[in-house]
Formats: structure tokens, C-alpha cells, sequence
């Protein structure tokens, strides 16, 4: 018996449904394996950015309070007078400061002030140990001239800082720190001579601060960290961390080959990071891993460092496969479909079949932005695979939304001050440079505000932190309402701000803006029924009458702000008396 046209048709358009059906699977099963496959490899390379920038932002923290002991004004003094102060009560007041830094960020596990002279002899130090924060006494004390790190610490200029590499720390009797990986951070400590008279250096605990760094991290992720010669320095096993220090050598370039661009001290423009995978001998234990090339900007250090993230390519392909499972019964459903309805289907399949492949095909080569629209409301199995199709793209473009949101609030805090919500050193350097260049082209003037509050250390010792904070966020409203919106008010730390007057040329403006910030400093803050009384001294630099460059102007403010306060507080006082002079506020 032979078939009919009508029955060879069917069974024609019947192969073809199963056909077009399969195909439909495979594709959306390759296409969409690719694009999870892709974006599981971004998401891991943009959490190791993430934790490279934190390792910025961390290091940068550890410069910023050196640099703020450095120029604590009993830090000079205690280096000035030491052999002349009562033995028992010397260096008490900086121990108090170290205690109260060392219990601030964890990861410190020992502060130290160490003179120029009597090689290297530590004054001050204090230790982190298993029984808590230990100060050691004269007696106990090091001569630590010999070490690297002092001896590249003091040959800075003044405001420098030094980081050394990573290293185990061999250094006799550093409690919890000994025998474990470490950096030093220091800055040297100068005189108004410009003589080096010791330096701060702050012991980091690498394993501590990272362990900070990663606590949100997945648990399915690997860290690695590499010196820039690729020696491990973190490592899931740890027998590979510093190998070096035993005589031996375990390095990221042997287990990933193609981190070899980013190694040694010449890098390849644009490779500074790279996504690649480890082959391993069974599946399982392949991975897929993410590597940028962090380097220490701002900082004397001798190498920068490469972090790394893992994970098991398993893991990564794990919604692949269910998706290819799910796309399997899809394309069964299909098929059974196809057969019964052949002549039906015919005309029908090609549209909607067309549709999808050119979505996921266009999705899956990036358009997130404005995916091709899926029959989504068709009421048969082409409508139930755009759907979820549709829910697939919705859910992959809000992770890369939300991993730009997360990235600009990362941006956000990195160049902002975490209390008052003002610019940070790092926001208002840059708006500075920014400004300086304008005014060198526009042959143009700015003027600098270097604020210092009075009284602040009375307030946090008497009422505590939380009245400090209510002064600080009352005193960072006040100036903000004071200037114009082209200027910056910026808090460096501590009770010191900064304020840029950009375009400011008329001594007699800046003088008055100066004077009513001084009257406004001088208002009372009421907190908690208490009246709290601060104030604030203003020193004042001008560009180009008093510096040039920006290292100079912000030197010459500060120098103003100091002469402001020794004349009684609550002063201005500008750098150069050419055009004005002192004037003070209050009674």
C-alpha cells in the first residue's frame, strides 16, 4: 500500500516539526549555555575587581593613618624630647593612639614609632597578642634600623609613603604577628627642617585583611594573591602560600598559563585583567577563573599584586544544564506535537521558530539593553519557551543592573567620607588637579581653606564618639551652605576639612567667606541637652600668590591654619599677608 501525497506530506511536515523542533533546543541550549557561561565569567571577574579595588581602598586606609600619626603635632615632640621626658610617662599618650588605631582595623597587629637614631631604636609600640592589645616597655624595645622597611622609610620626602612586600614576618617577638604573612606600611617623620627624625610603620596581617575582604564571597569561589612576580601569597591550599620563604616556588603562571601576561614588571597594555581556565584531569575539577593586576598607586612599594577568583566550571554550567534538560522536554513536547498536527503546524512554525532563534542569538551576543520582543503571548509550547526565554533575559540583565548599581555605590564610598557624606582626600585631590589646570590655562585664581575645629578632642573625650560624629556632620552642613556649588568642601579626616574656592580672585570675598565660616563654627551645637561650644581655625592659600603646584598650596594652608590657632583659635589667617591679614571671630 503505498501513501498518499497527502500522508507523505504529513509525514514530511512531521519530520520537519521534529526537526525544527530539535534545532530549536540545540540552539537555545548552545546559545544560552555561551551567554550563562559568559556571564557567570563577568560577574567573577567583576568581584575580583571589586576585591582588588578593596585591597586599594584598604591599603589606602592603612597610608591615611600613618600619615595622620606622622603629623599628629606630639609625634615631632615626643621624637624632640624623648631623652628628656620622666621615663614612666613618655610615649603615653602615643601608645593611647596606636591602642585606639590597632582596635579600629583588626587587621593591624602592631603599630610602632621608631627614631632615626640609636639604629633605629623602637620608642613607642604597641602589639596585638591572643590576650588582646599589649604595649611593650622600654625594656622589651628593638633596635629595627637594619630592616628594609626603615631604611626605605626614611630616605622618603616628607608625606611619603612606603609599602614592602609581602613576606612572612620573622621579626623576634611580634606576638600574634609572628611567623605570619604581613606588610609594612610607614611614613617617615619630618621636622620644619625637613630632617627625618624616625618613622610610623603599621604591621598588616595579610591573611586577616583579606579574610575581611572576602567574608561576602561565596563560598563555591577560590581566592588566589600573587606578588608581581607571581609567587602565591593566598592560596586554598596552604602549603603553595609563600613558598618561596621555605626555599621553594609555587607560582599562579604554572597553574594558569595565561595569567603570564600579567606577571613581571613590564605588563601589556590592556592586560591587566583576563578570565581563563584551568584544565584538570577529570571535569569536576576543572576551573574558571578571573585575575586582575592590582597595582599601588600613590604608594612607594616595590611590586603590585595579581587577585585572583575561582570557580569549579560545574558550578558555572550548572543552570546550563538544567536549562538543557528543561529545553530536552521542550523539544519532546514539540516533536509529539509535531506529528499529530503536521499539516497544521506547517505554516505556523516558522515565524514564532524564527523569532526565538534570532532573540537568543542577538541576547547572546550582548544586546541586554533592548532584547528582540519573543512571542509571549501565544497560549501553546512556542509561547511557554519565550516566556521563560523572557524570564531568563529579565533575570540576567538585573544581575548586570545590579552589579552596575553595586559598582557605582563602590564607586560612591570610595571618594566620599563615610560620616558626613562630603568628599573624601581622593575626590577632592582630583577636583583640585582639575582646577589648578583651569586656572593655569585661564591665567585664572582659586583659593584654598584649610579648616581645623577647636575643642573637637574635648567633645569626643567628654561626651564620646557619637557627640563627635553630631559636631562633625553639624559642622560639614554649615560650611557646605557657605559656598557656591562650583567650590568642594572635603574632609581629610579626623576634625580637618579643606574647602576649594574655585575662581576665587578677590581677597576681600575670600576674606569675608573665611570670617562668616568662622561665626558660623562658633555657633553652639545642642546634643543630647548639652550645649556644645567648638569652633573652628582657618588657614588660608592662594594660587598662584602663595604655590604653584598643588603639594605647595595645601602645605601653605595648613602652615596658616597652625600660625590661626597658636594666635588663640577661632582665627583665619591667610599664607602671605599681601592684601590681608589676620582676622578673628568671637569674643
Amino acid at each position: 500500500m503505498k501513501l498518499g501525497i497527502v500522508w507523505r506530506t504529513g509525514i514530511a511536515m512531521a519530520l520537519i516539526g521534529v526537526l525544527a523542533s530539535g534545532l530549536t533546543g540545540y540552539y537555545g541550549y548552545t546559545e544560552s549555555r555561551a551567554l550563562l557561561q559568559s556571564a557567570a565569567e563577568q560577574r567573577l571577574l567583576t568581584a575580583t575587581r571589586v576585591l582588588a579595588r578593596q585591597l586599594s581602598v584598604g591599603l589606602d586606609n592603612a597610608s591615611r593613618d600613618v600619615l595622620m600619626v606622622a603629623h599628629h603635632p606630639g609625634t615631632l615632640g615626643l621624637l624632640q624630647t624623648w631623652d628628656s621626658q620622666p621615663p614612666n610617662h613618655r610615649g603615653n599618650t602615643m601608645a593611647a593612639l596606636f591602642d585606639t588605631i590597632l582596635r579600629t582595623h583588626p587587621e593591624y597587629f602592631q603599630m610602632r614609632l621608631i627614631a632615626a637614631t640609636d639604629h633605629g631604636a623602637e620608642r613607642v609600640r604597641v602589639d596585638r597578642s591572643e590576650e588582646g592589645l599589649a604595649r611593650i616597655f622600654e625594656e622589651d624595645l628593638q633596635e629595627k634600623g637594619h630592616y628594609p622597611y626603615v631604611i626605605e622609610t626614611l630616605r622618603l620626602p616628607p608625606g611619603a609613603v612606603y609599602v614592602s612586600r609581602a613576606s612572612i614576618n620573622h621579626e623576634l617577638g611580634a606576638h600574634a604577628g609572628q611567623h605570619r604573612p604581613s606588610l609594612q606600611v610607614a611614613t617617615p617623620v619630618h621636622d620644619a627642617q625637613d630632617k627625618v627624625l624616625g618613622l610610623i610603620v603599621v604591621n598588616i596581617d595579610l591573611d586577616r585583611l583579606f579574610k575581611q575582604l572576602a567574608a561576602d564571597l561565596p563560598a563555591t569561589l577560590s581566592l588566589y594573591l600573587s606578588n608581581s612576580q607571581g609567587d602565591f601569597l593566598i592560596h586554598p591550599d596552604p602549603t603553595l602560600a609563600f613558598a618561596f620563604d621555605r626555599g621553594q616556588r609555587a607560582l599562579v603562571q604554572d597553574a594558569f598559563p595565561d595569567t603570564r601576561k600579567l606577571i613581571g614588571e613590564q605588563v601589556e597594555d590592556g592586560a591587566q585583567q583576563l578570565v581563563t581556565l584551568q584544565a584538570a584531569d577529570t571535569p569536576e575539577r576543572a576551573l574558571v577563573a578571573a585575575f586582575v593586576r592590582q597595582p599601588i598607586v600613590g604608594l612607594h612599594n616595590e611590586e603590585g599584586f595579581v587577585i585572583g577568583l575561582g570557580q569549579p566550571l560545574r558550578a558555572v554550567l550548572a543552570d546550563a544544564d538544567q536549562l538543557g534538560r528543561t529545553s530536552l522536554r521542550i523539544v519532546l513536547a514539540f516533536s509529539a506535537l509535531a506529528i499529530v498536527l503536521a499539516a497544521l503546524l506547517a505554516r505556523r512554525l516558522s515565524n514564532p521558530l524564527q523569532q526565538l532563534l534570532r532573540a537568543l542569538r542577538e541576547f547572546g551576543h550582548g544586546s541586554h539593553d533592548a532584547p528582540l520582543p519573543l512571542p509571549v503571548t501565544r497560549h501553546d509550547e512556542f509561547g511557554t519557551l519565550a516566556r521563560a526565554m523572557a524570564e531568563m533575559q529579565t533575570q540576567i540583565s538585573g544581575q548586570f543592573a545590579s552589579l552596575a548599581l553595586k559598582q557605582q555605590e563602590l564607586d560612591r564610598l570610595a571618594s566620599h567620607d563615610a560620616l558626613t557624606g562630603l568628599p573624601n582626600r581622593r575626590l577632592f585631590m582630583d577636583r583640585l588637579t582639575q582646577a589648578l589646570a583651569r586656572a593655569r590655562r585661564n591665567q585664572s585664581q582659586l583659593a584654598l581653606l584649610f579648616v581645623d575645629l577647636d575643642n573637637f578632642k574635648d567633645i569626643n573625650d567628654s561626651l564620646g564618639h557619637a557627640a563627635g560624629d553630631d559636631v562633625l556632620n553639624m559642622m560639614s552642613q554649615r560650611m557646605s551652605v557657605l559656598v557656591r556649588e562650583v567650590d568642594t568642601v572635603a574632609r581629610l579626616g579626623g576634625d580637618e576639612f579643606i574647602i576649594l574656592l574655585d575662581g576665587a580672585d578677590n581677597r576681600a570675598e575670600i576674606t569675608q567667606i573665611a570670617q562668616r565660616m568662622v561665626e558660623a563654627l562658633q555657633q553652639p551645637v545642642v546634643y543630647q541637652g548639652h550645649v556644645l561650644n567648638c569652633g573652628g581655625s582657618i588657614g588660608i592659600s592662594c594660587f598662584p600668590d602663595d604655590a604653584t603646584d598643588m603639594t605647595a598650596l595645601i602645605a601653605a594652608a595648613d602652615q596658616a591654619m597652625y600660625l590661626a590657632k597658636q594666635s588663640g583659635r577661632n582665627q583665619l589667617r591667610f599664607a602671605s599677608t599681601q592684601g590681608g591679614s589676620e582676622v578673628r571671630s568671637g569674643p
